[in-house]
Parts: structure tokens; sequence; C-alpha cells
């Protein structure tokens, strides 16, 4: 399976895709284009170094929003995915993109939705929310992506523990450690393997 990865900054969940495929846990799965939001990501450098394809759509750089979104869908037409996985993507897709791709573009979210996710939600908010909030766990899920931010049936959530001496960026680091770069290359993986069934909101994963 080809997926297209979409990133925004540092790339670590990016990265971690790329280790499993290199450790073979991440089977049968070939990452054919990396695309970023930003010419300043460090994802494009870690893209470069293991000879993926990359390419910078920057939506100001566009004169409508029909041209950025025919740029988007050419260049993951043109890499003939079969999926696409933001991966620190911080742009909301046009419905265009969404329904071209429907069922076919997942999306992890540093939070066990529907809690703390949303317009607004990403980077170190969530986890500034989960601590205000005076939650006992938080962690990460990997939800399929519609057409509103992080409402798409749910893949795969992980849970950890809040610790009492937390702060939102110890806590957004064990999460990304021990809950992203967890799921969603199983997620990925989950896919690879034709075992993800979308009924409605919910997304049932079948038996191997």
């Amino acid at each position: 399976m080809r997926i297209a990865v979409l990133v925004s900054g540092g790339g670590t969940n990016l990265q971690a895709i790329i280790d499993r495929i290199d450790d073979g846990l991440l089977s049968d799965v070939q990452i054919a284009v990396v695309v970023s939001s930003s010419r300043d990501a460090y994802a494009i450098e870690r893209a470069e170094n293991n000879g993926i394809p990359v390419a910078c759509i920057i939506k100001r750089e566009f004169p409508t929003q029909e041209a950025y979104d025919q740029a988007m869908l050419s260049a993951i037409q043109q890499s003939r995915a079969d999926l696409i996985v933001l991966a620190g993507y911080l742009s909301l897709l046009s419905s265009c993109v969404v329904n071209q791709y429907k069922n076919r573009i997942i999306n992890i979210h540093p939070s066990l939705i529907p809690a703390f996710c949303g317009a607004g939600m990403y980077g170190i908010r969530p986890h500034e929310a989960a601590l205000k909030r005076g939650v006992k766990i938080s962690g990460a899920t990997v939800h399929i992506v519609d057409s509103e931010y992080d409402e798409g049936p749910i893949i795969i959530q992980k849970a950890i523990d809040i610790s009492p001496d937390d702060t939102p960026q110890t806590l957004q680091k064990r999460i990304m450690t021990d809950c992203e770069q967890v799921i969603l290359p199983q997620a990925i993986q989950l896919f690879a393997q034709e075992r993800v069934v979308v009924e409605g909101r919910v997304a049932r994963i079948i038996d191997a």
C-alpha cells in the first residue's frame, strides 16, 4: 500500500512511520510522498534523508482555494497513494479532497476524542486543557478524516495515566512517544491489511 503523509512541523510521527517500515513492523507499506504545508518543516529533512519525494503546498501561495485544492489533489494523485496520513498536519482539508478520498484519510490527534479536540486544539493546547480540567488519563486517537475537525470515525485510541507532577510539555512528550507513535503505524497497518470497515460514524476493525 502506498501512503501520502501530510506534515506541518517536526515530523516525529513521520519518523515513527519510517522507523516501523524499516524494522518490518509496518509491512507492505511505502511512503509515496510527503506533503508539507511549510517550507521550514523539519519533516522535509526527515523525508529527504530517507529518499522520500517531498511536495511543499502552502495555501497562501495560491490565488484561490480551488487552485490550492487542485495542487493538493495533483500531488496525491501523482504519488498513486492509497491512503492519506495526516501526521501533525495543521490545515483542514477541503471537502473536495475529503470526498475524493472518502474513508481513506486518517489523522492522529493528541487526546482521547471527543475530549479536548476540534478547531484550535492542536500542539500543546489539548495537553494544557487536559491538565486544567484535571482529568486522570489522556492519550491519542487515530480517526478517519471528514470535513470537520476531529469528527470522523475513531479507529484506535491509546491512553496513559496523568501524573500529579505532569506539565503540558511532559504530558505532550509522553503521549507522543507512548501513544501517537504506537497507534499511528498500527492504524496504517490495519488499512494495509484491509481490516477497517466504516459503518456510518463507526469504524470497525475486522479480525485478521
